[in-house]
């Protein structure tokens, strides 16, 4: 199996973890976290440094790429901008949990990450650096733009469309042909009925906006 590092060591770097042992495709060398000790573990696995470290890394251990895991969108797009800096070549690949069902024709981009119980069906085209968690169903014909995310038990009916940096929370549930705009966030248990804007934050039955937001604000 080809050598690949996690950057994360944290509760989303567990699930990566778990998920890239289950596939048997990648052995994981270690870990990467600038703010934890060189030597300090996440479920047996080291830190070994932070990204600076990377071109050492894949010298020394014949590295063939990694995936980010980090939970928050924009602070998963901050590492790979940092990875982009210090190494423009790295390779990132998926994790794709061996329980979750992909249908025909459905496009998923390099650094995602599926986890268990997921559902994609078909013509649906996930974008890169997504995170789609534990149990979210994805129906046809959606697209998920880059660093977009759907927590535990999300759901979407066909056509929706997801922009890029957009959070979809635990047990949201749109409808059919919605659009959710750009680092907009959807909150928990809500049920979107009509589109919502770029930088919202909407939540509620039916949803409603209440508030705009900045890139970067934090949601986790």
């Amino acid at each position: 199996m080809e050598n690949v590092i996690i950057i994360g060591s944290s509760g989303q770097a567990k699930v990566v973890i778990d998920i890239i042992e289950k596939e048997k495709k990648y052995n994981i060398i270690g870990l990467l976290d600038r703010f934890r000790k060189v030597g300090e573990e996440t479920l047996s696995y080291k830190v070994l440094g932070r990204e600076e470290d990377i071109p050492k890394l894949i010298e020394k251990y014949n590295l063939k790429g990694g995936i980010i895991a980090v939970g928050d969108n924009w602070a998963r797009y901050t590492v790979y901008k940092n990875i982009s800096n210090i190494y423009p070549k790295f390779n990132y690949i998926k994790a794709i949990h061996p329980s979750a069902q992909i249908g025909k024709n459905v496009e998923i981009g390099k650094g995602t990450v599926i986890m268990p119980g997921v559902t994609i069906n078909s013509n649906t085209k996930i974008g890169k650096f997504c995170i789609l968690n534990t149990n979210c169903s994805i129906d046809h014909d959606n697209k998920m733009e880059n660093f977009s995310s759907i927590a535990p038990n999300g759901t979407t009916g066909g056509n929706v469309f997801i922009d890029g940096f957009s959070a979809v929370s635990l047990g949201a549930k749109i409808i059919h042909k919605i659009k959710i705009g750009k680092h907009s966030i959807i909150g928990a248990g809500s049920l979107v009925l009509k589109d919502i804007p770029d930088f919202k934050v909407a939540y509620g039955v039916p949803a409603k906006v209440i508030k705009s937001r900045e890139i970067g604000d934090s949601y986790l």
